[in-house]
């Protein structure tokens, strides 16, 4: 399977499969859970501007997937097997750790990391298998 970084298709349906999986997991999964750590409530999340939010959530996961297009692309012979372990590899090498970081020095629970670092881990995840088949 080849890849290139001008698959335009395969970057946006990646980022939006990446997009659906913080819908499930800030929602139904571990929403409340995430709440009580960040020390939110429902009113706090409404009164957000959802569009923003969410917009801008949306074009960091097109930037997100249009860069693992990118390194997909020395790749180009990978089965779906290779393809996840490099984009969770990337999660687990360059964010998880970014994020373990920044939540010591600023003394957030280890519920947070845990919530935080899984969904990023799914997120590449879900991008990567729709990278392998598009």
């Amino acid at each position: 399977m080849e890849f290139y970084a001008e698959n335009w298709i395969a970057i946006i349906a990646a980022a939006a499969a990446g997009f659906v999986v913080g819908g499930i997991w800030y929602g139904p999964v571990m929403g409340k859970k995430w709440m009580g750590a960040v020390g939110l409530t429902e009113e706090d999340i409404q009164s957000g501007n959802m569009g923003m939010i969410y917009g801008t959530t949306f074009v960091l996961s097109l930037v997100a997937s249009t860069t693992l297009a990118h390194v997909l692309t020395y790749f180009p012979a990978a089965d779906l097997g290779t393809i996840l372990m490099v984009s969770v590899g990337i999660a687990l090498g360059f964010l998880v750790p970014a994020i373990g970081t920044n939540y010591l020095f600023s003394q957030k629970s280890r519920t947070l990391f845990l919530i935080d670092a899984t969904y990023w881990l799914l997120f590449y995840a879900a991008m990567g298998v729709v990278h392998a088949l598009l």
